[in-house]
């Protein structure tokens, strides 16, 4: 009769804690003095930011000596915060972007319902949210210097990975090519947009190109940081994907060849983006993060309408909460992003392995 081998048992969780804090007592003061700083930290900023803090009011309210956040600042001015200065009458369309762009980043993201027919759908979405945003077929015009807020940070954030996908692919693929002059121009081209900051990029893209385009012709600045910030990011996603198509074992390229299938197909069927979604939304995140430098060009994101709401002679000074909201909107976009990521990785491998 043979023996049945039992699993050990898993011992609960505050025994892992217990462990892992105070398995010694070198380990117990460092886990004590950082419960210390911890404590000594949050302790008055919960004071500051909800014991004392001034939810409703004027910025009177704010101003006596015992007041700690005043929150009824980022009430008054939660709609500039989130549309900049875009007439308050016609804040229902920013609004609808966003709430566009939430119902297609939540279709994307559930693999059921991957397939091409996204990508028309995409297409026609960022068209219709230029359109509903500048104004079109009956709606009142907006100039594009009245753009921002949160609307700004996604779309341009959006938009500029979409187009820089299929940019990337093709300079990894050419990076890889064995033709010398396509893949030394790929070199060229993405290593020297790797090599500068992208607050240069968008200074070309506002003071340079106006001044190489013909007598008379002239692109709006939005458009101009859109494309700067899509070829920025298209050099470092095509890093990206090119390591991609080195974690490929040599084995499965030689079967994809031999086959007949060209490269884009052989990096469609063989999967090579699984290995690098961590660094796929990794840049993403950065995307996101790095709209704020788009106010150096007189476009106003997120972080800059905050800043900006502050600015007002009858809340001047709040620049900490203003600060404190934009923060955690970023957050919430990033630290979804990251979980997702996570999420995603786990169940395409799961799914590979069976």
């Amino acid at each position: 009769m043979s023996q049945i081998e039992l699993a050990p048992p898993v011992a609960p969780d505050w025994h892992r804690w217990r462990e892992g804090l105070f398995n010694g007592w070198a380990n117990g003061l460092v886990t004590l003095a950082t419960l210390a700083a911890i404590l000594w930290i949050a302790l008055p900023f919960v004071r500051w930011a909800v014991i004392d803090a001034v939810w409703t009011g004027t910025a009177a309210d704010c101003a006596t000596e015992t007041a700690g956040a005043c929150w009824a600042f980022v009430g008054a001015k939660f709609r500039f915060m989130l549309f900049a200065f875009f007439p308050p009458p016609l804040q229902w369309r920013p609004a609808l972007v966003i709430a566009l762009i939430a119902a297609l980043l939540t279709i994307s993201a559930i693999p059921r319902f991957w397939s091409f027919r996204l990508v028309p759908v995409w297409l026609l979405a960022l068209v219709g949210i230029w359109l509903l945003m500048a104004g079109t077929s009956g709606l009142e015009p907006v100039s594009t210097n009245h753009w921002g807020g949160l609307p700004i940070t996604l779309t341009v954030s959006i938009a500029g990975l979409a187009f820089a996908f299929p940019i990337a692919l093709l300079l990894a693929l050419a990076r890889q090519s064995d033709m010398g002059l396509v893949r030394s121009l790929a070199i060229a081209f993405i290593e020297v947009l790797r090599g500068v900051p992208m607050i240069a990029v968008l200074y070309v893209a506002m003071l340079i190109v106006p001044m190489a385009l013909p007598s008379g012709a002239a692109i709006d600045k939005l458009l101009r940081a859109q494309i700067g910030v899509t070829l920025f990011f298209s050099a470092y996603l095509a890093e990206i994907i090119r390591a991609g198509l080195q974690v490929i074992p040599a084995g499965q390229k030689e079967a994809a060849l031999s086959l007949g299938l060209s490269r884009i197909q052989m990096l469609r069927l063989v999967e090579a983006l699984r290995a690098v979604i961590p660094a796929i939304v990794n840049l993403s995140i950065g995307i996101v993060l790095n709209t704020s430098l788009l106010a150096v060009i007189g476009i106003y994101d997120l972080l800059n309408a905050a800043k900006t709401s502050a600015t007002d002679p009858a809340w001047l000074g709040f620049y900490s909460e203003a600060y404190i909201f934009a923060a955690l909107v970023y957050f919430a976009i990033c630290f979804s992003g990251s979980r997702y990521s996570l999420w995603l990785e786990k169940k395409l491998n799961g799914a590979h392995r069976r």
